[in-house]
């Protein structure tokens, strides 16, 4: 394998909290030697100039919807790929909302091998925690782990019978299995399109309380201290889910937290003029919940930040807002959306890639993430300072639903990488 050796560009260090002019060789599919000389004496290795950009981990993104099997017109795992790799997303971790659900070896075994045909970039498959998503039996977990699942998830289908969860999460624990859980108290949220308050009231959109979200939060917890499982909650988006949160780890519960791209950069404001492709699940909350979950992602409490990547067709979205599908795209445009944080000065950028790639491996007992010797070669070069419009037309995913289109953005990906090869080049 040719090697290849990027210089005179500033290294991203997740781990060290730090942010260092040098050079970086990639050789075998791995970081073979990191150097504090912008211009290292390496003759045997193809050479890019960064001129300056930044090289970071690849981003490792929890909870991407693919449509295959059942919605392949929505999203394949080729354009999947494809959009990964121009938005720096070197790992995408999919989810089991499929058609049909992803609760068999088999069907897990079509995924990896589709994806593997198909996608330029790594593709690990969540499985579901219960059969058909249903909420009444467990998957068989031992089985599906064996198949390379590497969490289990029912995703927004939240299983409402407490003692078939307690069994699937203390048989998850028995085999080391990690549980993601969507804390929201169903009967609540149902048929929610806003978060409850003033704004909605005066756009008459039926609403969900923030305290759903607490309390499905603390049931989970709950269980978690019952059963011992792995756990992690897929999206917090509320002030009010954090003090559980932060109790939980205090007490050495074996917990992290996740949030989404779209909770850290929109609020419910947007939502005025009833575009539907700002209708996310959980729903967009107040001004005060979004500048509280960027202080928890500032100090660690919470983990993880992914795109939710979730692509819907124009026939799910021009309908009104109360009946249109939720979810946006966002494995092309997260890592541009959320350097708006950076800019602003809410977030610098070891610790919003410690949240995007560090953290993320971490959980899944990845490898990647590190920007260390040795570590594999799954990099991300990209301009924090170039501006554009974003057309949504020019996105690589087969939908187009992101609430970004004519948005002026700040940033752009350069160049992915995946084992030290090349997946994508800017023009």
């Amino acid at each position: 394998m040719t090697a290849t050796l990027i210089t005179n560009a500033r290294l991203i260090d997740p781990e060290q909290g730090t942010v260092t002019e040098g050079a970086a060789l990639l050789r075998d599919g791995v970081l073979a030697e990191l150097f504090d000389t912008t211009e290292p004496g390496v003759t045997d290795a193809d050479r890019i100039d960064a001129r300056g950009a930044f090289l970071a981990p690849g981003i490792v993104d929890i909870g991407v919807k693919v449509g295959e099997p059942g919605d392949r017109h929505k999203e394949s795992y080729k354009t999947a790929g494809l959009a990964a790799a121009a938005g720096g997303v070197t790992t995408i971790v999919t989810r089991p909302d499929t058609t049909p659900a992803i609760d068999t070896p088999e069907v897990l075994e079509f995924i990896r091998d589709r994806a593997e045909d198909d996608s330029p970039v790594n593709v690990l498959p969540m499985a579901a925690l219960t059969k058909g998503r249903a909420g009444r039996e467990m998957t068989e977990i031992g089985f599906l782990l064996d198949a390379g699942a590497v969490a289990f998830t029912d995703c927004d289908h939240v299983v409402t019978d407490t003692k078939v969860l307690a069994r699937a999460m203390t048989y998850a624990r028995s085999l080391g299995a990690l549980v993601i859980g969507h804390p929201q108290e169903p009967g609540l949220s149902k048929g929610g399109a806003a978060t409850s308050g003033k704004f909605a009231s005066l756009r008459g959109l039926p609403s969900v309380s923030p305290m759903a979200e607490r309390m499905g939060l603390d049931r989970d917890i709950a269980l978690v201290e019952m059963t011992g499982v792995r756990y992690h909650a897929d999206q917090i988006t509320t002030a009010r889910a954090l003090p559980a949160l932060e109790r939980a780890k205090k007490n050495g519960f074996d917990v992290t937290a996740g949030t989404s791209m779209h909770h850290l950069t929109l609020n419910e404001m947007d939502l005025a003029d009833y575009r539907t492709f700002f209708k996310v699940k959980p729903p967009l909350r107040s001004e005060d919940d979004r500048q509280a979950v960027v202080e928890a992602v500032r100090s660690g409490l919470i983990d993880i930040i992914g795109s939710f990547h979730t692509p819907q067709d124009e026939e799910s979205k021009r309908l009104p807002f109360e009946e249109a599908a939720s979810g946006a795209v966002g494995l092309e445009t997260m890592l541009p959306v959320l350097l708006r944080l950076y800019h602003s000065g809410e977030l610098d950028l070891p610790t919003l890639f410690r949240a995007l790639s560090l953290n993320p491996a971490r959980r899944l007992g990845l490898p990647c993430g590190r920007m260390v010797a040795g570590a594999p070669a799954d990099l991300v070069l990209f301009d924090a300072d170039k501006p554009f419009i974003l057309d949504r037309f020019k996105l690589q995913s087969k939908s187009k639903n992101t609430p970004f289109d004519g948005a002026r953005l700040q940033g752009k990906v350069l160049a992915t990488f995946v084992a030290g090869k090349a997946v994508y080049r800017s023009a």
